[in-house]
């Protein structure tokens, strides 16, 4: 796929509120795993989020679109819960290998327990979660270790050490878990800082950092141990619309250069239309649809064209 059919395209036509009433009671398209079945048992608090008389699961097609590679990351049938709230209800999706996915959808759905489950910091209750093929939940407490290494993680505020400069900070993982001497590291790091364009703040503190520059140094650190993953939860949040834009640029920039499965988790349409080459949604634990942003912006499913535009008629309320 092309950067360019992969990352613009319009969302469609503003939704018709007719149309979309019109279309509430449309049978199924597609009978896959993310629909809902007769006799399911459906839990409370998904259950709550549904208008009364209305399938759980109306709107998830499970529609998985050809990506073009294969898979770094495969949730299969993972199921998670929380004490009595459901977060993941048997979450099929795949991120594909080389390329910058999106995990988007509604607030509280489950977007960063994705992440977790990745890294192995949480284990499904049912299903499984495999990384380049491996099932995390099956690896013995070294191989975990060994496949957290694959990963390079920026978090929402960077997760700096208030104690430590930029330079140590990036460093870090590089002292923790390699045998290199400090040159190298230093070759590393130098480099590292220069990518994300911090080359002149190696020696600030954190406090002494904006909230993009704070971003940007999360983003060096996640990046010294070369990951063949890299997780981003929420990148933009803090940031106003330019050092998001700004943001985007270089995580497009970045991957350009090193390659490897990005995987962004946000709430932001803008960011989506800027970097992503595949999108998948998720809503009450499940995929909605997924498949290359190109196509998704263009969807005819009244959920997904309704959460990509922005528009306050459609299947997603205030419930």
């Amino acid at each position: 796929m092309s950067e360019q059919g992969g990352r613009q395209g319009g969302a469609g036509a503003p939704i018709d509120p007719r149309q979309w009433e019109a279309s509430r009671s449309a049978p199924a398209t597609e009978d896959t795993r993310a629909r809902y079945t007769e006799g399911e048992e459906v839990p409370d608090n998904i259950r709550e989020q549904t208008r009364e008389g209305e399938d759980p699961y109306q709107w998830h097609s499970g529609r998985t679109r050809e990506h073009g590679s294969t898979d770094a990351v495969e949730f299969i049938d993972v199921k998670k819960s929380f004490g009595r709230n459901t977060i993941l209800n048997g979450l099929n999706l795949g991120l594909p290998d080389n390329q910058i996915s999106m995990i988007l959808g509604p607030s509280g759905t489950g977007k960063s327990v994705c992440i977790k489950h990745m890294v192995g910091l949480l284990y499904p209750d049912e299903g499984d979660v495999l990384v380049h093929g491996e099932s995390v939940p099956n690896m013995a407490d070294d191989e975990l270790f060994e496949m957290r290494k694959k990963f390079g993680v920026l978090f929402q505020d960077g997760a700096l050490f208030g104690s430590m400069n930029v330079f140590d900070n990036t460093a870090f993982p590089l002292r923790q878990h390699t045998e290199k001497g400090e040159e190298e590291i230093a070759e590393i790091v130098n480099r590292r800082l220069q990518e994300v364009g911090l080359t002149s703040a190696r020696d600030k503190m954190p406090n002494e950092l904006s909230g993009g520059m704070r971003k940007r140094a999360g983003f060096a650190r996640a990046l010294v141990l070369d990951p063949d993953i890299v997780l981003f939860d929420e990148p933009d949040s803090g940031l106003d619309p330019v050092r998001t834009a700004l943001l985007c640029e270089l995580i497009q920039e970045v991957h350009a250069e090193n390659g490897g499965a990005y995987c962004v988790i946000t709430h932001d349409i803008m960011s989506a239309r800027r970097v992503a080459d595949y999108i998948a949604i998720l809503w009450k634990g499940r995929i909605v649809e997924s498949g290359p942003a190109s196509e998704l912006f263009n969807s005819d499913n009244q959920f997904v064209r309704q959460f990509l535009s922005g528009e306050a008629q459609g299947p997603l309320g205030m419930e």
